[in-house]
């Protein structure tokens, strides 16, 4: 028996088989899971075509996160496919060209505000239009990028983790008495979709290469993934408002 047997999980943000969320559903089915994608608009087709790579194709809903009407109806189209739900995952983040590579003396208060309605106010979002779903108890996992200090080329999509974060440990707060956890996976830097929009990513990985003291590989996503289905278990029943660092232990080793 999986460790996440007869739960049902919403996972947000598959877009390849290379992405961290797309390894989390592929996990959290291995250890039982019922698990429920979203995706939305031009990557919808994408996402499905990506749920029949899983051990059992997964259905996929329409969830725009910044889009109300569509947090709106997501409780109706979750109840197509499962009667409620014990954990999501928010793997939701983005930030315009203009917020990222170094400009980020430059960069327009609406660029910033994309940033952080998509990658950190989702969070909340999210998990509000969640919670008529939740049963008994429920997990929250979201994935971050250590927000503690700053990194080259990241720029406001470093303050929109910093949000994130903050977020996270607010809603653990204001959900913790409806038995609702709320945590972060802090994973290292992996080769994904996301990655790739980032200007000078590869300068993460001579960071990682360097510094990491146990081997970090860049393009493995399972071992964040094996830490987010943890985190949606029961093994962690008691935690909240925690940000758990899968980066090969980078965060806590000095320059």
């Amino acid at each position: 028996m999986g460790i996440l047997q007869g739960k049902n999980i919403l996972v947000t943000g598959v877009l390849t088989d290379a992405s961290i969320a797309f390894h989390i559903a592929r996990l959290a089915q291995e250890e039982g899971a019922t698990v429920v994608l979203s995706s939305y608009g031009r990557v919808f087709s994408l996402t499905t075509r990506i749920s029949g790579r899983l051990p059992v194709t997964a259905p996929v809903i329409e969830l725009d996160v910044t889009n109300q009407e569509n947090l709106n109806l997501l409780e109706s189209r979750i109840r197509e496919h499962v009667p409620h739900l014990d954990g999501v995952v928010h793997s939701i983040g983005f930030a315009p060209e203009n917020a990222l590579g170094g400009n980020f003396l430059n960069t327009s208060w609406e660029d910033v505000a994309t940033a952080m309605h998509v990658s950190a106010y989702s969070l909340k979002s999210l998990s509000m239009a969640c919670v008529p779903l939740f049963k008994e108890s429920a997990s929250i996992v979201g994935l971050d990028f250590d927000a503690t200090v700053a990194w080259p080329k990241y720029d406001w999509m470093g303050v929109a983790k910093a949000a994130l974060e903050s977020t996270s440990r607010y809603l653990a707060r204001d959900l913790g008495p409806k038995n609702i956890r709320v945590n972060l996976i802090a994973a290292g830097p992996i080769r994904t979709m996301a990655a790739k929009s980032i200007p000078g990513f590869e300068e993460f990985e001579k960071v990682w290469n360097e510094r990491a003291p146990l081997q970090w590989d860049i393009s493995d996503p399972v071992p964040a993934a094996q830490g987010a289905v943890a985190l949606l278990s029961d093994w962690f029943s008691k935690t909240t408002g925690e940000i758990i660092h899968v980066d090969g232990g980078v965060h806590a080793m000095g320059a």
